[in-house]
């Protein structure tokens, strides 16, 4: 297919589009019409006169035309009805039908008048009968275009919405155009010949020259137009440039001729001009074409700078404006031969412009779209054109620092204020910043549809939006609007769940936008912000419906927290302090555990990293954490044969909390490994601790005949006392196994032990076997800067020579306390378990 049946094809279809436009704007404006009453007169009071979006939306795709109908597209707000009632409700869109129509009409006139102007000015002084007439019939029709102007309803250049407001539009043309429209329907030749003939009042018909406006708009439309070839039409404005300047110029050469009176006719360039034979003395009697004819030859040649030298100036006055005129000419002939340039190399705006829009064109055409995305893409691609600061590539050859700098300067306000980024850091909101896009959207575009994949973020800086939502009904709802400083596609993206409502411009919105990847990887860096985040999310959207929905949140932030714990415990597993201290310096807890109830330090002490041990208690962990199995850190450090790490957790507070203390000990003993227990023992594992038939480590090892477990567990201060579920004691289960050394071993203890705590029965010596504890001197809620170190000491018979013994080794007053390590107050030592951790504090404390 030829370009020319392509262009032709092209502009076939957007006659029959604009056509079948017109017919829906027209019936749609009928009906509104009809249904109008005596109160919609305060509509007038209403800048902005726009319907319900609930009364007008019916589905995703046709609500969406209708916005873009509504916004967009040019509707008849007027009927019959309305034109007879009076002038009241009368409003003119600048598309209507017959308004296009008159706008060319008017055109007609506006290149009468700017080309008859000059001419009048120079050749006449009083029309002739005939052109006074024409001139009279086209003052009297840009009189009506005056008044017309007072209801012609406009788009408002910062929200790019319709305004049909009177007043508006009123006072919009009267700061504008409308003093010199005013002045040039003036009868001026008629005020001319009243006032006496004074030449100065015919100046004011240059007055008449500001209508050449509408013909410079009409060639601005016309360049982007691509129905129209482009070169043909820059080529028709060049000339027209050039033959309207060489016109005025000739007009005015001719004036200055006529200014000196008939007696000095041969002082001017006309009246001394012979040509061959042919005299212009007393030219004033020459016919009328013939003179602007000469003058306009004149003008040309002059303009050209390359005049023959048959005509030239005469006088003073006309050698000053001819040095006028051709310095003027300089830069008129350097404009022409710029444009002319341009047109060979290519490469303007407007010829970039109509080479896209041709190709959108068929694009659209070979796919057939429909109307509604046609004029979106077409409205979108005109805004880019129209909006030459939305256009980034300017600063593209910047340095990234300094591109850095100036999205600061221009998002940076906004994002701040952003409710999603509420008590993030700087450095977070500045890493956000310097990735962001700006981009703008028409009234009626929809940029995220329900139930779509989302990944981009957008943040509002100017306009509104709204978010829309499908009723149960399967109507569509109007859930919120989104005003500047908010956010959307957040839900979507942080827990990767369908977008949950339609988002569609209201207004003209200057938004700006931040892709999905670019947001995750500076979450996965600032972690602590990127929880805020979450919580923000959760706390802050009024536009959560149903709990489905802040379910999927909930987990969501689980599951990042769950991810987070992960990382930090694969650092504290490898011993990789750079990248744990980068965690946590970031935001992370040390206090959350894995999927087994595993801390960081839980894996630190297993592994036997002292330093991470150590880093990880100067950050405050829970040093006594126990995870899914009732392991504490110390006693992962103690299996695992850590000594050095146990004793730093010893010294920092640790204890052997275990449940089943006895099971586990009597298990302990039962494997035989001396050294295992051994470290049990000496970090603080009570010995005479039982399992579930009473029977303690000293049974175990009685039964086993394992001497030296028995001793190290003697040693540790095991009762030979103790009896199990079936009354024996660790010395009867000796005898029964009938190893001597085992039995004399234990013979020996119950001697010492019954020397020490002398009782009349066994019984009591059973309660009374030795027993330690480790107190402290300080509150066990004091902050952790005030703590010390504690003494250990063996609990005596009574509570008062516990408090005795322990405020005069801490020198603390007598009337001081034991607390245990929910601050409760122990007021008899049958309460305290052997190993148990004490407080001693004041009594006033």
């Amino acid at each position: 297919m030829t370009e020319k049946k392509k262009a032709k094809v092209v502009e076939t279809e957007e006659e029959e589009e604009e056509g079948k436009m017109q017919t829906t704007s027209s019936s749609k404006s009928h009906d509104s019409s009809n249904s109008s009453s005596p109160s919609s007169s305060s509509s007038d009071e209403r800048e902005y006169e726009v319907q319900d979006l609930k009364n007008r939306l019916k589905s995703s795709r046709g609500s969406m035309f209708n916005l873009i109908e509504k916004e967009l597209t040019w509707q008849r707000r007027f009927s019959r009805e309305s034109l007879i009632s009076g002038i009241k409700d009368f409003i003119i869109l600048p598309d209507n039908w017959w308004y296009r129509g008159w706008s060319k009409f008017i055109l007609l006139w506006a290149v009468y008048s700017s080309f008859f102007t000059p001419m009048e000015f120079g050749f006449f002084r009083g029309m002739p009968k005939k052109v006074f007439v024409l001139d009279f019939i086209a003052q009297i029709a840009f009189f009506v275009d005056i008044i017309l102007q007072f209801f012609v309803a406009y788009r408002d250049s910062q929200t790019y919405r319709m305004v049909y407001k009177r007043t508006s539009i009123a006072l919009r043309y009267l700061k504008s155009d409308f003093v010199f429209d005013f002045l040039g329907c003036m009868p001026w030749d008629i005020i001319y010949k009243a006032y006496g003939r004074k030449e100065e009042v015919r100046f004011l018909l240059w007055i008449r020259l500001y209508r050449v406006r509408k013909v410079h708009e009409f060639l601005y439309r016309l360049e982007k137009d691509i129905r129209v070839n482009y070169i043909i039409t820059r080529i028709v404005k060049l000339l027209v440039v050039e033959l309207y300047c060489t016109h005025t110029a000739a007009c005015i050469f001719y004036y200055l001729a006529t200014t000196l009176p008939e007696s000095q006719e041969g002082y001017t360039w006309i009246g001394s001009l012979k040509l061959g034979d042919y005299s212009y003395s007393h030219f004033r009697e020459i016919d009328l074409w013939k003179r602007y004819t000469t003058s306009l030859y004149f003008a040309i040649v002059t303009m050209a700078t390359v005049g023959y030298g048959d005509i030239h100036a005469v006088n003073m006055r006309e050698m000053i404006f001819i040095m006028i005129y051709v310095s003027f000419d300089m830069v008129l002939g350097a404009y022409l031969i710029g444009n002319m340039t341009a047109l060979i190399v290519k490469g303007s705006k407007t010829e970039k412009f109509r080479d896209k829009m041709t190709d959108l064109m068929k694009y659209m055409n070979r796919n057939r779209l429909g109307r509604d995305i046609r004029e979106q893409i077409k409205g979108h691609f005109r805004l880019q054109y129209e909006s030459s600061y939305t256009d980034a590539a300017v600063i593209q050859e910047i340095p990234i620092n300094i591109r850095s700098k100036i999205s600061q300067t221009l998002y940076l306000p906004y994002i701040e204020k952003v409710p999603l980024f509420r008590g993030c850091s700087s450095e977070f909101i500045s890493q956000i910043v310097i990735r962001l896009h700006e981009e703008f959207f028409l009234p009626g575009e929809v940029i995220m549809e329900q139930g779509n994949v989302v990944d981009q973020l957008y943040f509002v800086c100017h306009g509104v939006l709204e978010e829309v939502g499908t009723a149960e009904d399967g109507t569509e709802e109007t859930v919120s609007f989104l005003r500047p400083n908010s956010s959307f596609g957040e839900i979507s993206i942080l827990c990767n769940i369908p977008q949950p409502y339609t988002v569609r411009v209201c207004e003209l919105c200057r938004l700006v936008r931040l892709d999905k990847q670019s947001f995750t990887n500076v979450l996965d860096i600032y972690f602590y912000d990127g929880r805020k985040v979450l919580n923000n999310l959760l706390e802050g959207k009024e536009s959560f419906r149903g709990k489905q929905l802040e379910s999927d949140i909930t987990f969501h932030i689980g599951k990042q927290e769950a991810e987070l714990a992960l990382k930090v415990n694969s650092a504290a597993f490898h011993g990789d302090m750079y990248q744990l201290k980068g965690l946590i310096r970031a935001g992370a807890d040390p206090n959350k555990t894995d999927y087994d109830g595993r801390s960081p330090l839980h894996l630190a002490a297993s592994r036997g990293y002292e330093d991470i041990t150590l880093f990880l208690i100067q950050e405050g962990v829970e040093i006594n954490i126990r995870d899914n199995f009732g392991n504490t850190p110390l006693l992962e450090a103690v299996k695992n044969g850590h000594d050095r790490v146990a004793s730093l957790l010893v010294t920092e507070g640790a204890s052997m909390q275990i449940e089943n203390s006895g099971s586990f000990l009597c298990t302990a003993v039962a494997r035989g490994d001396s050294d295992y227990l051994k470290r049990l023992l000496s970090n603080g594992m009570d010995p005479n601790s039982k399992d579930y038939d009473f029977r303690s480590p000293l049974h175990i090892a009685a039964a086993e005949g394992l001497y030296f477990m028995a001793k190290l567990l003697l040693e540790a201060g095991a009762s030979v006392f103790t009896k199990d579920r079936w009354g024996n004691t660790p010395l009867d289960e000796a005898r029964m196994c009938g190893n001597k050394n085992l039995i004399k071993l234990l013979e020996n203890a119950k001697s010492a032990q019954l020397s020490e705590f002398p009782c009349p029965s066994p019984d009591r010596a059973v309660k009374m076997h030795p027993k330690k504890c480790t107190v402290f001197p300080f509150h066990p809620w004091d902050p952790k800067e005030q703590r010390r170190h504690g003494i250990v000491l063996w609990i005596p018979h009574t509570i008062e020579e516990l408090i005795k013994t322990a405020a005069e080794q801490m020198e603390f007053p007598d009337d001081s306390c034991i607390l245990t390590e929910d601050a409760g107050k122990i007021t008899d030592v049958d309460m305290i378990k052997d190993g148990q951790k004490l407080y001693l504090v004041p009594e006033t404390h």
